[in-house]
Parts: C-alpha cells; structure tokens; sequence
C-alpha cells in the first residue's frame, strides 16, 4: 500500500533534473571549448526538457486529451521561439525601427 502512495518516478525524476542542471552548470566552471559548451547545453536542455514533459507534466499518461496536450506544446514552442528570436533581431541584430 505503501509503495503505491511514494512518488519513486518523480524522486527518481528530480534527482535526473538535479544531476542534469548539474552537468550544465560544469560549462561555467569546465574548461571545455566553445564547441562542447554548446553540445553540453545543448543535450542537458534537450533531456530535462522530455523530463519535465513526461515525469511531471503527463504527457504519456492520457491518450484522450493527447491531442491537446501536443497542440499546447505546439503554441508553447512557437510563442518562445518568436521570443526568443525577436530578442535576437532587436538586441543582437539592430532590427528596430
């Protein structure tokens, strides 16, 4: 009864996200080049983010509501990207008026 109320998934799933924020948190203290900064951030980001989708978030629990739950990963990401790439062209690359 006891093992069915304890949450091993998601101690199991917090613990991966410590040890991953760890792992990039060793390319500001690392001497690495910029290349294996970036792979490093790159794949850290990658796999906390399925993490946090999967572990905490449901996304594979479900298969009735699946479709919004992708629709709503969708608008997410595109809402960041437009973020993230209008920071870029107005700060970094001077598209302003």
């Amino acid at each position: 009864m006891m093992k069915q109320l304890f949450p091993v998934r998601h101690v199991i799933g917090y613990i991966a996200s410590l040890v991953l924020s760890a792992a990039a948190l060793a390319v500001i203290y690392g001497d690495f080049s910029h290349a294996a900064n970036v792979a490093i951030l790159v794949i850290t980001a990658l796999i906390q983010a399925s993490l946090q989708l999967f572990l905490f978030m449901h996304i594979g629990e479900s298969a009735d509501t699946k479709k919004e739950l992708y629709i709503n990963i969708a608008y997410a990401l595109f809402v960041g990207l437009v973020t993230i790439f209008g920071t870029l062209f107005i700060f970094v690359w001077g598209w302003y008026s």
